[in-house]
């Protein structure tokens, strides 16, 4: 069995000691943490499994590389730390280890990375002799695989576009809603992830990966941004009161343009009430989804809505990326050390556990 660490028990690190749990080929060997509060309790219940797995998390990094883990599945936050993201990454490739991860936006598409951060990694791979796959927590599977799948299902293809279509209230990072994203911050705040380049940074990857499988050539990334106010003052359950008149939801399209034409465009759609903006595509079930239209012919349309810790729309979405993440591990080791991409690692079915409840 493959012996994997899982390095933060965030949003998607709960979700990843839950993948590695459940598979068949994997065994958790060690949890990190940074969270002094966290360090000396079982990854069971970090998980969220409502059961100990005799794993206990830490915060001695050191420590737990030097036992030489075959497989990492970094799921520390790489949103605001890109560069300590980047060190702790390199670390574990130079260790040795399959380093699985969603934090890096910078080389979804690897081959188009920055040449410092590429060189990095690689210089840490021939060293090493570890691996790196990136996948997207928006999830990237919705923004590479998936579309592209689906893309050979038709005759003609006109356009692509990719979907994440979100209630805000269901996301468990309170810093992440109001401050990176602005949701109830004034009309004049300028938040962070919304910033001019910005979203073309964090998502284009994922857009060039695309044209490079479709066997088109991108005129440039193109992005739009819009926001809307409450009209009313809300009150959420977890984060409290958002006032009428600060930002109540946000819609951005990140595009590769072809021929002068928007071709491939990732739009996030997020609102913190639904009476915020009616008139911006809505969610089938009210909390959240993701969904692919293939605009040609036949036209097609897929909409996916994944629920987990106990129906939670946001936790089913970062379940669904550390799935994808984690289920490649074994499919990574067997391919021996590199840089891969969503275009390289193949999504893997579900062999050996069809039936089967988590141990």
């Amino acid at each position: 069995m493959v012996a994997t660490i899982v390095w933060g028990t965030g949003n998607v690190g709960r979700a990843a000691i839950r993948a590695v749990d459940a598979h068949p080929a994997l065994k958790l060997t060690a949890v990190l943490v940074h969270d002094p509060g966290k360090t000396g309790r079982d990854a069971g219940e970090l998980g969220g499994l409502g059961r100990e797995l005799g794993v206990t998390a830490t915060d001695d990094v050191a420590a737990v590389l030097a036992t030489g883990p075959r497989a990492v599945v970094y799921a520390a936050s790489g949103d605001i730390r890109p560069d300590d993201a980047l060190a702790d990454i390199v670390r574990a490739v130079r260790a040795g280890a399959v380093v699985v991860t969603p934090s890096l936006y910078a080389l979804y598409d690897q081959r188009n990375a920055p040449p410092e951060t590429r060189r990095q990694v690689l210089a840490a791979i021939d060293e090493g002799g570890g691996s790196l796959f990136v996948s997207g927590v928006d999830p990237g599977w919705g923004n590479d695989v998936l579309p592209l799948l689906i893309s050979g299902l038709g005759s003609t293809i006109d356009a692509i576009r990719c979907q994440e279509i979100f209630d805000y209230t269901t996301y468990d990072q309170e810093d992440s809603v109001r401050y990176l994203v602005g949701m109830g911050q004034a009309m004049d705040y300028e938040p962070p992830m919304l910033a001019p380049t910005v979203p073309a940074m964090v998502w284009g990857g994922q857009v060039r990966l695309m044209a490079r499988a479709l066997g088109v050539e991108l005129d440039g990334i193109r992005e739009s941004v819009d926001r809307r106010p409450l009209e009313a003052s809300v009150s959420t359950r977890a984060m409290g009161e958002f006032a009428a008149g600060t930002q109540g939801a946000v819609r951005f399209e990140v595009q590769g343009i072809v021929g002068g034409e928007p071709l491939i465009v990732i739009e996030h759609v997020t609102r913190i009430h639904p009476s915020c903006a009616p008139d911006w595509p809505m969610p089938p079930g009210g909390e959240g989804a993701h969904r692919v239209i293939v605009e040609g012919r036949p036209r097609i349309e897929v909409t996916v809505e994944a629920t987990d810790e106990d129906g939670n729309r946001s936790a089913g979405g970062n379940a669904t990326a550390a799935g994808r993440l984690v289920n490649a591990i074994d499919w990574l080791v067997a391919a021996g050390p590199g840089l891969y991409d969503g275009l390289d690692v193949p999504l893997r079915p579900a062999a050996g556990r069809l039936g089967r409840r988590q141990r």
